[in-house]
């Protein structure tokens, strides 16, 4: 893991407005810290610069691992993930209730990847609505 430097940590926080940038979780009332992931990890190339960094909660960071992009599992084409730095969340993803939904190729490909509707995250975002922190407004 790399030691990203606390002033680029905090931005990243603050910008993130203290939420995962893949799942929307609130860090808020999480027993673990959230990680700074590299969109582009640092494998493919990416660097450790704002542009690159994104909060993620541990589940999605450990789920999305050094990845930037998933094989769809119908068609065999590689597809890319969701990238907080370049792409908007709500041109991507919609909630249902507590059930995140894709609206692209894209989103779709992130969610079964970082198992973004699996049964405890799901449980999760159902106590997020009685402490008023879900859904994202």
């Amino acid at each position: 893991m790399t030691n990203v430097p606390l002033f680029l940590r905090k931005l990243v926080i603050r910008r993130a407005k203290d939420r995962c940038e893949y799942c929307q979780l609130s860090q808020r009332g999480q027993e673990a810290t959230f990680h700074i992931d590299h969109v582009v990890p640092l494998t493919s190339g990416g660097k450790t610069i704002a542009e690159n960094l994104a909060l993620a909660c541990v589940s999605c960071s450990l789920k999305k691992g050094s990845r930037e992009f998933v094989i769809d599992k119908s068609t065999g084409s590689k597809v890319r993930l969701y990238n907080p730095r370049n792409d908007f969340w709500n041109k991507h993803f919609e909630w249902l209730g507590v059930i995140l939904m894709g609206k692209t190729k894209i989103a779709s490909a992130t969610i079964n990847l970082l198992d973004l509707n699996r049964p405890l995250i799901l449980a999760i975002r159902e106590e997020e609505i009685l402490l008023k922190r879900h859904p994202v407004k």
